[in-house]
């Protein structure tokens, strides 16, 4: 069998797997298996929906262990030697694990069994993620490692700003249009696209901490406080980076680089916003306010200041950035909490943790797309440093482990089959792209595989918020 067939078989399988493990997360399923107490079929007739539940659940286990059982055979001789062992680790873990399933089944369900079923689960998805991530790297990678040093043009041309057509000047165009000039300039300091996605993660968190009780007051301020505060750590980052934005394709036409904003207006521009966002977040709790704060500090110094420009770990320490308004919608119900209770924002923190390894997974395939560009403006984003082929492995590691994480989030919080067939569908479809990504090599592709990532995320907060509160 060839290579591509092996891979888009392992695939499958990987699947196939989280299919498995998701689904045994779900409380659903624990409902199921407590009405079936027999094992491998069920006593009770199928058109009972909780034995149907379990018959299903154990059909498509046997359907997944032979999907494995064939990808292994078929592509054993394909296979590198970590790839193979990988693969001996998922195919002597699987038996135990139907194993672990069987007496959950017959022992009732069990804390400390239902939780080694869950735990092995994730051992056997991890270990067909490695054996997928070496496989593609084997078949597609190239030796496109850079020397260490950052990759970077020509330094007289790196201080060459990009090209512009020059807007018609304020002064030239009527006071209506000049306003709206203006007015848009200063929307666009504020990076408003990405504000629906980190609005809709704190409205996950708002809906985790309250399900269907959440007063209109709490999410009206969190949400507001939330717009404001991004748009503050916004329009800093523009203040702070406008004259690499000068030298880069992408950011050369932003308000500060072509001078449509001067920077003193900028920088109090901003200073409002984060006033009024901690006036916003005041009238939810303090905790809340000093979270938002944070968060500003955290975007507009710590990673665009420190991290962005000096590691190569920019972006995987920077989704803290991205996971801070999971806690902070998840505060915004819970209020402050003592030592004893941080317990209590378990969920809240488990849900933070999908988004920030959900980041590097997401902003990687950005960084292949605008590797010349990154290069150019002096930054040290892993493709520049690392290489393609690394970016692209380090993409489906972090998929793998945004999948996992989302699926602590389903055994901690009891979220339902929307949610489960969400993380799925969605994961699958990003899964995909990733494997095109490594096929294809294009930028197209890895625009693709962008989109996906926002599409899987997107779908999956919007999950939680209709099992949470609607559900």
């Amino acid at each position: 069998m060839s290579r591509p067939r092996f891979t888009s078989l392992l695939a499958a399988t990987l699947v196939g797997v989280y299919l498995l493990v998701v689904v045994g997360a779900t409380a659903s399923l624990a409902d199921a298996v407590a009405a079936c107490g027999t094992w491998p079929t069920c006593s009770g007739p199928l058109t009972d929906p909780q034995v149907a539940v379990a018959t299903g659940h154990r059909l498509v286990a046997v359907v997944v262990g032979l999907l494995g059982l064939t990808t292994a055979v078929v592509g054993w001789s394909a296979a590198t030697t970590r790839v193979r062992l990988a693969l001996l680790v998922a195919g002597v873990a699987y038996p135990l694990q139907a194993g672990v399933g069987a007496s959950v089944a017959l022992e009732g369900a069990p804390r400390a069994l239902a939780g080694t079923h869950l735990l092995v689960g994730t051992v056997i998805f991890t270990a067909l993620a490695l054996a997928l991530a070496w496989q593609l790297e084997a078949e597609t990678g190239t030796d496109d490692r850079p020397d260490g040093s950052l990759d970077t043009p020509d330094p007289a041309l790196d201080e060459t700003p990009v090209d512009r057509p020059t807007a018609p000047l304020a002064a030239d165009v009527g006071p209506v249009a000049r306003a709206k000039r203006v007015g848009w300039a200063y929307f666009q300091l504020m990076k408003p696209r990405l504000m629906w996605l980190l609005c809709l993660v704190a409205s996950a968190g708002m809906a985790l901490a309250a399900g269907p009780d959440l007063s209109l007051d709490t999410i009206v301020f969190t949400l507001l406080g939330g717009v404001l505060s991004i748009g503050a750590s916004g329009t800093f980052n523009h203040v702070l980076e406008r004259d690499v934005d000068k030298r880069m394709q992408r950011t050369s036409d932003r308000p500060l680089a072509t001078h449509e904003v001067p920077v003193r207006n900028a920088l109090a521009f901003a200073a409002v916003l984060t006033v009024l966002s901690l006036v916003a977040f005041l009238q939810v709790n303090v905790l809340v306010a000093t979270l938002g704060f944070v968060a500003i500090l955290f975007y507009s110094v710590v990673y665009t200041l420190v991290l962005k420009p000096n590691t190569v770990q920019n972006t995987v320490i920077g989704g803290a950035a991205g996971a801070l308004p999971a806690l902070i919608g998840y505060v915004a119900v819970t209020g402050w909490v003592g030592i004893d209770g941080l317990g209590s924002l378990l969920p809240g923190l488990v849900l933070a943790g999908v988004i920030f390894l959900w980041t590097p997974a997401h902003f990687y395939n950005l960084a292949l797309a605008y590797k010349d560009d990154y290069a150019r403006g002096g930054f040290p984003m892993m493709p520049v440093v690392r290489g393609e082929t690394v970016t692209r492995k380090h993409i489906l590691w972090y998929l793998a482990a945004t999948l996992i994480a989302a699926t602590a989030l389903t055994a901690q919080t009891g979220l339902g089959w929307l949610y489960a067939a969400a993380t799925v569908v969605f994961g699958g479809v990003f899964l995909w792209a990733v494997v095109r990504l490594h096929r294809e090599q294009t930028e197209s592709a890895a625009f693709r595989a962008f989109h996906a990532s926002n599409a899987y995320l997107g779908t999956v907060l919007i999950a939680v918020l209709v099992d949470a509160s609607v559900v």
